[in-house]
C-alpha cells in the first residue's frame, strides 16, 4: 500500500477533469452511480443540487473563457444532470422517502 501512495503521480489541473469529477459526485448524489466508498446506490438530493448549481455557477463565471470543447463539455454535463434532478425531484415524497 505504502509503494502505491509513492508511485501516485496526480494529473495535472484540468477545467474538463475538474467539471467531469463533479458531475460523477453529483450522479451518485442522484444515485445513478454506486458510491465507491460503500459500493451502495444512494440518493441525496440536497447534495445533487448543490453539486449541480455549483457547476451552474461555474458555467456562469467562466462564460467566454472557455474554449469549445470545454463550454459543451459543461453544457451537456448541467443539462443531464438537471434532467435526472427534476425527474427524481418530481417523485412522491414516499418515494423519496422509501430511497433513503
Amino acid at each position: 500500500m505504502e509503494e502505491e501512495k509513492k508511485d501516485f503521480v496526480p494529473p495535472k489541473p484540468d477545467f474538463s477533469f475538474f467539471v467531469t469529477t463533479l458531475s460523477l459526485q453529483a450522479s451518485i448524489a442522484l444515485g445513478q452511480i454506486a458510491n465507491p466508498a460503500t459500493n451502495k446506490t444512494e440518493e441525496d438530493i440536497v447534495q445533487a443540487k448543490f453539486l449541480i448549481d455549483t457547476l451552474g455557477m461555474l458555467a456562469e463565471k467562466t462564460k467566454g473563457n472557455l474554449n469549445i470543447d470545454e463550454s459543451k463539455l459543461l453544457e451537456n454535463l448541467l443539462f443531464d444532470l438537471r434532467s435526472v434532478y427534476l425527474s427524481k425531484s418530481k417523485l412522491p415524497l414516499d418515494k423519496k422517502e422509501k430511497n433513503d
